[in-house]
């Protein structure tokens, strides 16, 4: 049976009710909404050593020092910081051995008259597990999706003391933290699309795997972090950005994954108002590409996560399995141009009509979406196996009665085949790497960049099994396999 989530009004009372607990609330914009829980519920003369607003800029600047931006990641650190410094100065000496000090912050812009923006907010919480202990940190960012300023508020107050109280009680399962965020709410009202945990508490917590328990959780359908592992807020990434995004299972990546973008790149770069310096390559691995069975291998994930890092590769992690919808999430970010580097075998299988039934208006529809702004395909080539046959965009058969379709977007330079590939690298499928790397048979190191053969050695990642140990053994079947075609393979290099 599901354990009862304990409603809001218990969580803040068992906050009030913690005589080891002392701390501040600052909050900028939406209303002191979750201050308001904690004085309403009582008990609150023990909890709160100072409640505070600063909405006026000239104020919130000479309190916490001057910000391009009042709503923002800066600004929610610099709230932490100077909260938390001033807490421990004015009441170390008279309550330190006894208490657990923490510092609440939001900063927040809401729906009103006057703003049309989507509205948004940061939300952080600065705190001891002990006392005199050094803090650790949680900081989310999250998305308002109420259509009402008053709704926003309530879901902003609901969500704020679920991260006051999950810190304070669940901070030793961060996971159980994370999905609590949404206890009392949904996802329909309320979207976290970062979460970053820090300090000493959080040691062990890896920010890459809890981007992805966003995701699996459905607190978001999709989440960023660098090649460095830290954790980006989409608006801000991908904000006034030309993306190219390659979508795949990097399990692990091969010279094809590189060769796919290097030649998408070379095109994209050659389009009106597009420069090399402006473009923000994405790899995208959805939850689909990281399900073996029915579940997902964190350290999998992170054995991936590692070798696209090693390439200096910004990952999304995404909840979308048709395009349309990744485009869709994507308009949302950036009006500059998108390109979606893809292997023909995907190409073709967007082209079937199964995929689209959830939609009123089928493949017609999805596609309206996917082309609605000025987003592009480039289909990389496969070489068939069977016949030897090349396969491009260029003569790629569909269904009879979707030829048309086909040859307008063709015409329409929304669909491009890729040019200058690698002829040595359309034999290479990530598949029989992947077997070749767990065998011991060592000539899947030609198969993939040096950088990454190198990593997944000497790290042991994906399973890797040594051919030189193997062969000692007598374990491990060695030698040139000749490549065969996987159907599909290609576009999950």
């Amino acid at each position: 049976m599901k354990p009862e989530v304990p409603d809001t009004h218990q969580k803040a009372l068992q906050v009030n009710l913690d005589a080891l607990l002392y701390g501040t609330f600052a909050e900028i914009g939406a209303g002191q909404e979750v201050a308001r829980w904690f004085f309403r519920v009582g008990g609150a003369a023990g909890t709160i050593a100072k409640a505070m607003s600063a909405y006026d800029m000239t104020f919130s600047d000479a309190i916490y020092g001057p910000c391009q931006r009042y709503v923002s990641r800066q600004r929610i650190h610099s709230m932490l910081d100077h909260e938390f410094r001033l807490l421990c100065e004015r009441l170390d000496a008279k309550r330190g051995e006894k208490t657990r000090f923490f510092v609440f912050a939001n900063t927040v812009a809401a729906s009103s008259y006057t703003r049309q923006d989507d509205p948004h907010g940061w939300l952080g919480i600065r705190f001891q597990t002990s006392p005199r202990k050094a803090p650790s940190q949680i900081i989310i960012h999250v998305r308002l999706l109420d259509k009402e300023n008053v709704q926003e508020q309530e879901a902003l107050g609901v969500m704020g003391v679920n991260l006051a109280h999950g810190a304070c009680y669940l901070h030793d399962q961060p996971e159980k933290l994370l999905v609590a965020l949404l206890d009392n709410l949904t996802a329909d009202r309320v979207e976290v699309d970062l979460i970053e945990f820090s300090g000493p508490d959080f040691a062990s917590v890896d920010n890459r795997l809890m981007a992805l328990k966003l995701v699996q959780n459905g607190l978001t359908n999709a989440a960023l972090f660098t090649a460095r592992g830290e954790v980006m807020q989409p608006a801000d990434a991908l904000y006034k950005k030309n993306l190219l995004i390659e979508r795949g299972s990097f399990r692990p990546v091969t010279n094809v994954t590189v060769d796919m973008l290097r030649c998408a790149q070379a095109m994209f770069i050659q389009e009106p108002g597009v420069e090399s310096e402006s473009v923000f390559p994405l790899m995208e691995m959805t939850l689909k590409n990281l399900t073996d069975g029915d579940t997902i291998d964190p350290q999998d994930f992170l054995d991936r996560a590692d070798i696209l890092g090693a390439l200096g590769r910004t990952v999304l992690i995404s909840n979308f399995g048709e395009y349309h919808r990744l485009a869709t999430w994507l308009f949302r970010h950036t009006r500059k141009k998108i390109g979606i580097v893809l292997g023909v075998p995907t190409l073709r299988e967007i082209f079937e009509e199964k995929h689209y039934a959830d939609l009123e208006g089928g493949i017609l529809e999805s596609f309206g979406r996917l082309f609605k702004n000025d987003l592009k395909l480039y289909a990389y080539p496969l070489l068939d196996a069977a016949s030897g046959s090349l396969i491009s965009a260029g003569n790629l058969s569909v269904a009879p009665h979707l030829r048309h379709l086909y040859a307008y977007l063709i015409e329409n330079r929304l669909i491009e085949s890729l040019r200058d590939y690698d002829n040595a690298c359309l034999r290479v499928f990530s598949r029989e790497v992947l077997r070749r790397l767990r065998s011991g048979d060592s000539t899947w190191e030609g198969m993939v960049p040096e950088a990454v053969a190198e990593l997944i050695k000497k790290r042991k990642l994906l399973g890797y099994v040594d051919g030189t140990r193997a062969r000692r053994s007598g374990k491990g079947r060695l030698g040139l396999v000749d490549s065969i075609h996987l159907a599909g393979v290609p576009t999950a290099a």
